[in-house]
């Protein structure tokens, strides 16, 4: 992975909207501390890790910059004999307050489904597999209590770190697609900052509103920056013939549409 990808990822992190502020769902949203991009220098992280691997590696990264906090824990496997029951992500100290945080880290892409009344269950990955409110109730009812379960609680001890005396936050980092057309979709207590793009069906694709610009489908790794030039561009139609693919297998992807040297507009065509 080169540099300046990495650097562009690590944009693309800070850039991307916590999914709500300050406390929603019983649940408190880690403020990010401010980083200074001009002295941060991002070092190699593993190739061959999945997209929410890659995150915390940035935001490890990210938070180590900081002169906000020293980074005591990160992604400490919680074992029951030799079964792994989870994983704490980050075990924070606030520099100043010497106060101690758990941070869960989430980075998620989520299509807003109008067809289901209630917001905090339209929020969905791209193929339907990923859904926020299972995510969020996991986050609040097993990995929050995991660090006082009496192996959590060992765990951290071997480390010389109370599990009474933390407090638990999560960063929860999304980027939302709204349907394509659609009138502004209401999400609230959710941050519309998080609005990134939309999604469509492969049928809406192939019509003559796409057939004039370029496209090109990014990598995963690629999913978290924000569209530019400096790719290689396919046509409408040579576009058309690689998503048919994909539709065949089932897999949503991400598209970069061009519009002109300075506009572009990203989004997910859907199979089902």
């Amino acid at each position: 992975m080169s540099q300046s990808h990495l650097q562009k990822q690590c944009i693309g992190f800070l850039n991307t909207p916590p999914l709500w502020q300050n406390e929603q769902f019983g649940i408190r949203q880690f403020e990010f501390p401010e980083i200074d991009l001009r002295t941060f220098q991002p070092t190699a992280i593993p190739e061959r890790i999945r997209l929410g691997h890659q995150m915390e590696y940035v935001c490890k990264q990210l938070l180590a910059h900081s002169n906000k906090y020293e980074i005591l824990l990160h992604n400490l496997p919680i074992r029951d004999g030799k079964r792994t029951i989870g994983e704490i992500d980050f075990i924070l100290k606030d520099i100043q307050t010497e106060k101690l945080l758990h941070i869960e880290l989430t980075y998620k892409f989520y299509i807003i489904n109008p067809e289901i009344s209630e917001p905090i269950h339209q929020l969905m990955g791209p193929n339907r597999r990923d859904m926020f409110f299972t995510k969020m109730e996991k986050i609040k009812n097993e990995q929050f209590e995991l660090l006082h379960s009496n192996e959590g609680a060992k765990a951290l001890d071997d480390n010389t770190i109370d599990h009474s005396k933390i407090s638990h936050q999560t960063c929860y980092k999304a980027q939302l697609f709204e349907p394509y057309g659609s009138n502004p979709v209401n999400i609230r207590p959710l941050n519309t900052n998080c609005f990134m793009g939309y999604w469509l069906r492969f049928e809406d694709f192939k019509t003559a509103d796409f057939k004039s610009y370029e496209f090109y489908i990014p990598y995963k790794s690629q999913w978290v920056i924000a569209p530019h030039e400096n790719v290689q561009w396919s046509t409408h139609f040579e576009t058309l013939m690689d998503i048919n693919l994909r539709m065949l297998e089932e897999n949503a992807p991400m598209v970069w549409m061009k519009k002109s040297e300075t506009e572009f507009e990203k989004f997910f065509v859907v199979w089902w």
